[in-house]
């Protein structure tokens, strides 16, 4: 827990993380970076396909729709949230000279939109509506 505080506490303060082990090739730095951004960019996806399943689906049940777009928003609020944790736990290996961390999130998420995916197969086929 101590550990997690401490990750936490960089996501708002990185120039610390200059403080450990020595500088790594920038090019690892940048490409740590570029992650980063796409862990955002995949956020902003989720988040907008959650918010144009509420918006453009009016005709589907209130609770089937709720569901699918809260699925989505949650996924995109802890891809970002991943986003920014990721970049300082890799940081951090990078300088230190560690492996870098592994993570089951990848799969989690996948695994989640392949659910909201399905679900919107069958909506799509089935044209579930809410009355």
């Amino acid at each position: 827990m101590k550990e997690f505080v401490q990750g936490v506490k960089l996501w708002f303060a990185p120039q610390r993380i200059r403080e450990e082990g020595d500088t790594p090739d920038y090019r690892f730095s940048l490409a740590n970076e570029r992650t980063f951004l796409a862990w955002i960019r995949t956020a902003l996806a989720l988040i907008g396909g959650g918010f144009a399943v509420d918006q453009f689906l009016p005709e589907l049940a209130w609770g089937l729709r709720a569901g699918l777009a809260l699925a989505l928003l949650a996924a995109g609020v802890f891809s970002s949230l991943r986003a920014v944790n990721h970049w300082v736990l890799c940081e951090r290996a990078m300088r230190r000279g560690e492996d870098l961390p592994v993570s089951r999130f990848p799969t989690l998420l996948s695994v989640a939109v392949a659910v909201v995916a399905v679900a919107m197969v069958v909506v799509v086929l089935f044209g579930w509506e809410g009355r």
